[in-house]
């Protein structure tokens, strides 16, 4: 119920630009350097959400800022061209500062430490210091007024799949887990195109207007219809025999659809089968 709740809350105050930051190469780039540093699964989440939500507010606050300073047309035009530079210029330094912040609030695992942080950094040939890495901290922290703690896909899958094992739903829990992790996983790297295919599915048009996208953007940000749909889309290639079951639990946990979890699968395991054929 409380993350059912924190989902309705965050979609219904979703910012235009979510989903932004949650291109395939920086989710790409967070994912390798957590294994680099050897993170769980729910850290390098905590930082792709982490990476989002401050990206978004920082560039808010910057075209605030600028606009104010500037007038229209040429200035608003050079204002957007300072921000975006201000922006790539300190881009890995802040994703670094998402994943170091997502590592300490794991309790199982080491956190990244500063010198970690800095000899990775010196490697792609950055020669930031001990001091401006701190900074970096603690400008993630202050623009998003310390409200690093929230909740990943990760953590509702899983929680899922307990209340799943909770109700009597048959399943083999541990490689369901373990495939479902790998699931989510590639709808991250793959978000774009499973988002899309969906989309077109919803509308049953292959060119979607401005609009429909628009409105569209509640259901890629929609943290309980991921899970779902991962733990659907495992369930359907792990054991195809429990899938109408696991379904029908689903929907009376979450309230989503059978339908919306068909299409969601679906999606998926199309990309799936486009993604492994030659």
């Amino acid at each position: 119920i409380h993350l059912a709740t924190e989902n309705e809350q965050y979609l219904s105050e979703l910012p235009e630009q979510a989903g932004y930051f949650k291109e395939t190469r920086i989710v790409e780039f967070i994912f390798l350097l957590s294994e680099k540093w050897h993170l769980d699964q729910s850290t390098r989440y905590q930082a792709v959400e982490l990476l989002e939500r401050f990206m978004i507010k920082q560039v808010e606050q910057m075209c605030d800022d600028r606009g104010n300073a500037k007038g229209r047309d040429q200035g608003q035009r050079s204002s957007w061209s300072s921000v975006r530079d201000q922006i790539t210029n300190t881009f890995v330094l802040r994703l670094v500062s998402c994943v170091q912040l997502a590592s300490k609030l794991s309790l199982h695992y080491s956190r990244v430490t500063s010198d970690t942080a800095l000899t990775f950094l010196q490697s792609l040939k950055y020669s930031y210091t001990k001091q401006e890495l701190l900074e970096s901290e603690l400008a993630v922290l202050n623009t998003l007024h310390f409200h690093i703690n929230v909740s990943t896909p990760l953590a509702y899958v899983e929680l899922l799949l307990e209340v799943l094992g909770y109700n009597g739903c048959l399943l083999p829990a541990k490689p369901l887990h373990q495939l479902c992790v790998q699931l989510l996983d590639f709808c991250y790297l793959t978000r774009e195109t499973i988002y899309d295919t969906l989309l077109k599915i919803a509308i049953e048009n292959s060119t979607p207007s401005k609009l429909q996208i628009a409105k569209f953007l509640t259901v890629k940000e929609d943290f309980m219809l991921l899970a779902v749909g991962v733990i659907s889309t495992g369930v359907f290639i792990l054991s195809p025999g429990h899938w109408e079951q696991a379904v029908e639990h689903l929907n009376c946990i979450t309230g989503i659809t059978p339908q919306s979890i068909l299409e969601f699968s679906y999606a998926v395991v199309r990309r799936i089968v486009g993604s492994t054929t030659p």
